[in-house]
């Protein structure tokens, strides 16, 4: 059967070959095939809950999801799932849907200890790392639109007394001793060139420039580069390889000021 775009679905059970007995619940507008392998990913992904749980300690050549039922309608098929569950849990099934089924919020509301245990839980674990073709958002792009809501939502957030680490300094703050690697170094100076850069191929405007202009009034620049490595080199007794100044005069012989006198 093929993933159908008709507004209804099927319910579906997911049980092991070799006995009758349900143990998961669920709708879906796509086949029963497809919304079972989905399951298969998310439990390999290491959600937390008993039919996931349940799920990785078998082997998925042993499982099957049968479809239960057809029915027209979204809501209609949110109270049959409602109703399919209410029924085998009276035949005694041992479902493990956290839930009594249906569509919008009618899933568990967790109760503060509960909240608070899974808080202690999580607590310092590892996260589950899914990169490149294994991150389900693989190859895929946010909208335009999305983004533009996401920077309305955001904008002032992090500013000011908002932003966490705001009059944190030393070791208060977090990023306190923290070094980068010569190899994330380079990855981040190489992401930033060119066209990578995004400010490449523009300038600044005349009021962008009349404003910098006013900042810098009053504070003491050198006028060039040889002047800024005379006031923060050579007076200060400083030598930098990766000055060409500093390499210059070290190369260059010095002339004594002093006339040589005949002896």
């Amino acid at each position: 059967m093929e993933p159908t775009t008709a507004p209804g679905g099927l319910v579906y059970g997911i049980r092991l070959r070799r006995e009758f007995e349900y143990r998961y619940i669920g709708i879906t507008t796509k086949t029963a095939s497809r919304r079972f392998h989905q399951h298969l990913r998310v439990a390999v992904s290491g959600r937390k809950t008993p039919f996931y749980d349940w799920l990785r300690k078998q082997d998925p050549a042993d499982v099957i999801a049968d479809e239960l039922d057809w029915v027209e309608g979204l809501p209609e098929l949110g109270q049959a799932e409602m109703d399919w569950i209410s029924y085998l849990r009276r035949e005694g099934d041992r479902l493990l849907n956290l839930a009594e089924g249906g569509l919008g919020p009618t899933g568990v509301v967790w109760t503060d200890a509960q909240r608070d245990a899974a808080r202690i839980r999580s607590t310092g674990r590892k996260g589950v790392s899914r990169p490149g073709q294994q991150n389900p958002f693989y190859g895929m792009k946010h909208t335009e639109e999305q983004r533009r809501k996401w920077a309305e939502d955001r904008k002032g957030s992090f500013s000011g007394t908002d932003n966490p680490n705001f009059g944190k300094f030393g070791p208060d703050h977090p990023g306190f001793g923290r070094q980068i690697s010569d190899e994330q170094r380079k990855a981040l100076s190489e992401g930033m060139m060119g066209q990578n850069n995004p400010n490449f191929g523009k300038t600044a405007s005349e009021e962008t420039r009349a404003k910098m202009s006013a900042v810098r009034k009053g504070r003491p620049m050198p006028s060039s580069q040889r002047s800024a490595h005379t006031r923060h080199h050579t007076n200060k007794g400083v030598e930098k390889a990766d000055c060409k100044h500093c390499v210059e005069d070290s190369t260059t012989p010095r002339h004594s000021s002093e006339s040589e006198s005949d002896s």
